[in-house]
């Protein structure tokens, strides 16, 4: 088996779900007593968010490529960031390291594919949502339409992530208004939901289009990579 190098604590609610997930699957394909082999850096995700507030981008992808770097001279022979937003700076971590680096949104789109979805919604945080990132390579390079919400309804998913599931309050107040917005665009399309923040499948488990969970997605990647 190989070993996973992850950078988390972006946040540590989702980091901790792909130590769970990714020994979970380790088991299962292993048996026994087996679990996955992990190095991992952990970020005070302050740190990250004030970075991102500020947009300071080109900042964050010299701090993330620093991690990927430790973490291969340690011994890690692919590269996780456990997070959908700062793959934003995936470019950067991967330039800076010769071992790969398994991008959440390739794992997504597969998983979009392969269950035959064209059109999804993607949620997540107004970086993922608003910043071409995520969208460029869902579109551009697998040819899957990507709807967003509008400004107003980016805000309150942005805000219910930070604000609550950041620090894991969750609240059916704000499972609703996120299912209410899946709803809408339902209406206008969208075959499937992808949880473009690996906080919402914390509050998000089943909706009414089907539920696409990018920490699922990703860890299976990871785990394609490493056994």
């Amino acid at each position: 088996m190989k070993t996973a190098g992850i950078i988390g604590g972006m946040s540590f609610e989702s980091t901790i779900e792909y130590y769970r997930i990714l020994n979970e699957m380790v088991n299962e394909k292993l048996g026994g007593l087996h679990s996955a082999k992990i190095l991992m850096e952990s970020y005070d995700f302050d740190v990250i968010a004030f970075h991102q507030k500020t947009g300071d981008w080109q900042k964050l992808g010299t701090i993330l490529a620093n991690s990927a770097k430790k973490l291969e001279t340690a011994g890690a022979d692919c590269i996780a960031i456990a997070t959908n937003t700062m793959h934003n700076v995936a470019r950067e971590v991967q330039n800076s390291i010769n071992i790969p680096l398994i991008h959440i949104a390739d794992a997504t789109a597969y998983d979009v594919k392969e269950r035959g979805f064209e059109v999804l919604l993607l949620i997540g945080t107004k970086y993922t949502m608003k910043e071409s990132f995520y969208v460029k390579k869902l579109a551009g390079e697998y040819g899957l339409k990507v709807i967003v919400p509008n400004d107003d309804e980016m805000d309150v998913i942005h805000n219910i992530i930070f604000d609550e599931l950041c620090i894991g309050n969750i609240f059916d107040e704000s499972r609703m208004k996120i299912l209410k917005i899946i709803e809408k665009y339902k209406s206008f399309g969208a075959e499937c939901v992808v949880l473009g923040c690996t906080e919402l499948p914390n509050i998000i488990k089943e909706a009414s289009v089907p539920v696409i969970n990018t920490v699922h997605s990703h860890c299976k990647a990871i785990i394609k990579e490493i056994i």
